[in-house]
């Protein structure tokens, strides 16, 4: 996997969502958005990891990088001259609490919010509160990460557990499981070997997290979670046990994402992403390459439908663009300046920033974007951002296609 493109944002970027071509896409198809907290975190563990160094297949290419938009044209022009490509206004804005953003998904015209402990839920046509839950549990702490399967909510918390909850035909969630199970604990709890030392005094069974669960991801009927124990560990469907666990990276893990091909990437504090694959006829997961670019923390991941193009945001300012060809052609990031900005990919294969919304008092925290469909001549998204300042903006982005520049 080569790296494509280096696109320089103003602050730090905490969220990342991608799109492919936005006419071509069905309506209320919904796109995955991968993030995470940027706290940092320094757990410490006694385990170690394979490591592999990047594989012939993926090679890694660095192209020259993109240059700061304020240092190449003023705010104004820039705004003027892309007029005609991309322009946005605000649907709505919601605040269910005076607290912080932390995780934004969209699921069946659903909208998840998560706001401390408490999860709210929205209806995305009408922005109707339509259910309320976790509100009352504030011994688990923020919740970190949302992820979907076989209609059951999977939610990632501060206390170190995952929750798994189901939607009744009311649009109500009712708590049916938490990670690990009660059953997988005490069969693993009688025999030694499965305890292992995460400092002194103290010990914990390879199945449990430690430290925050900071994401979530789907993939091969499998869950994958990540933490700041610096762990990426793996559980089955539908019985939620845990069959994995790996010591990834050397600090805290800050983002997951699964690509369509079965590849599992993890971001980490540590400045690396790492890609996992089992090997052929074996299924346990292993480390297949390492991708080191970035400067800082690696805060965010996103990959593209197809599972061609990886995206990862830190903080030193960038989101790189991995990719193993041409391919999606819009992402959204967020970022602690408070803005949302809407970058595209031109002819010449670099990104453009269309557009800047800054509309937010405080950093960006989660996005997250549904398509609308369009005609030929272009289309619109809907993007939903999350902020420090508690509220979710509702923005409407109307973008020509690339045959109309």
């Amino acid at each position: 996997m080569k790296l494509r493109s280096w696109l320089s944002t103003c602050s730090s970027a905490t969220s990342i969502s991608t799109a492919d071509d936005a006419t071509s896409l069905p309506p209320q198809t919904t796109r995955n958005l991968l993030f995470s907290d940027t706290s940092s975190a320094s757990p410490s563990s006694q385990d170690t990891s394979s490591s592999s160094s990047l594989q012939s297949n993926l090679s890694l290419q660095t192209l020259p990088s993109v240059p700061s938009l304020q240092k190449l044209f003023p705010y104004r022009t820039l705004t003027l001259s892309l007029s005609s490509l991309s322009h946005h206004h605000l649907l709505a804005s919601l605040k269910p609490r005076p607290l912080q953003v932390t995780s934004l998904a969209l699921h069946h015209n659903l909208l998840y919010a998560a706001s401390g402990t408490e999860i709210n839920v929205f209806d995305v046509n009408s922005y109707a509160l339509v259910d309320t839950f976790n509100g009352k549990d504030s011994s688990s702490g923020s919740v970190k990460s949302f992820t979907f399967c076989n209609g059951k909510v999977l939610t990632a918390h501060q206390d170190c557990k995952i929750r798994v909850w189901k939607s009744t035909e009311t649009k109500r969630h009712k708590l049916v499981a938490t990670l690990p199970t009660v059953t997988d604990y005490f069969r693993r709890f009688i025999f030694p070997k499965n305890h292992f030392q995460i400092r002194r005094h103290r010990k914990r069974l390879w199945i449990e997290h430690h430290d925050t669960v900071s994401g979530l991801a789907i993939a091969n009927n499998l869950i994958y979670s990540v933490s700041w124990d610096k762990y990426l560990k793996i559980w089955s469907v539908p019985n939620f046990r845990c069959l994995q666990s790996i010591k990834a990276h050397d600090d805290a893990i800050n983002a997951v994402v699964a690509s369509i091909d079965g590849t599992i990437y993890t971001a980490s504090a540590d400045r690396r992403i790492k890609a996992w694959r089992p090997p052929i006829g074996d299924r346990k997961y292993a480390l297949i390459a390492t991708l080191e670019k970035h400067k800082s923390a690696v805060n965010a991941l996103a990959v593209n439908d197809d599972g061609t193009t990886l995206f990862s945001g830190a903080c030193d300012r960038s989101i790189l663009v991995w990719e193993r060809e041409d391919s999606a052609n819009y992402i959204w990031c967020g970022s602690a300046d408070r803005t949302v900005r809407i970058w595209r990919r031109g002819s010449d294969g670099r990104f453009c920033c269309l557009t800047v919304t800054d509309a937010h008092e405080k950093p960006v925290r989660a996005l997250t974007a549904v398509t609308e469909g369009g005609s030929p001549g272009g289309g619109a998204v809907k993007v939903f951002s999350g902020s420090f300042d508690g509220e979710i903006k509702v923005w409407k982005v109307f973008v020509s296609s690339l045959n109309s520049q």
